[in-house]
């Protein structure tokens, strides 16, 4: 394959994961592996063509083995002043909910499922604490 290819195809799987693709960061290592393979061809190394999709092929396992984790957590751990999770924190239930009952409750800009995990009823109105989150859920007690 020409140099070029090889660019075009490194350029063509960066632009997919950064504007399109959400594929956890592995398609900018194998896009940089393009890239890198085809300014080797820019650089005046001709090689065969099972030796470049091999320096293809080693570049990018190693890029991914070597700095993906690294690079992934850093980018994705969260933003400043962000906490991981939603233990500890409050809301204010718009309705009544008995003890194992669920509602639903707009909070940080989406929609959740409370489910009552105290053995009293919450009143609408009331604040309530959460006591952790279960997949969708938020687990609440008074």
């Amino acid at each position: 394959m020409p140099w070029w290819g090889w660019i075009i195809i490194g350029v063509l799987l960066l632009g997919a994961e950064l504007f399109g693709v959400d594929a956890a960061f592995f398609l900018v290592f194998i896009g940089l592996a393009a890239i890198i393979t085809g300014l080797i061809g820019l650089a005046g190394l001709e090689l065969a063509m099972w030796a470049q999709w091999l320096v293809f092929a080693v570049l990018s396992i190693v890029t991914m083995v070597l700095f993906r984790r690294r690079l992934y957590q850093k980018l994705r751990s969260g933003a400043p002043g962000f906490k991981g999770g939603l233990a500890g924190e409050s809301l204010k239930l718009e309705e009544t909910v008995a003890p194992g009952d669920t509602c639903r409750v707009k909070y940080r800009g989406t929609t959740w499922t409370v489910v009552n995990g105290g053995t009293s009823v919450i009143e609408q109105g009331s604040n309530v604490k959460i006591a952790r989150v279960d997949g969708l859920k938020l687990i609440v007690n008074q």
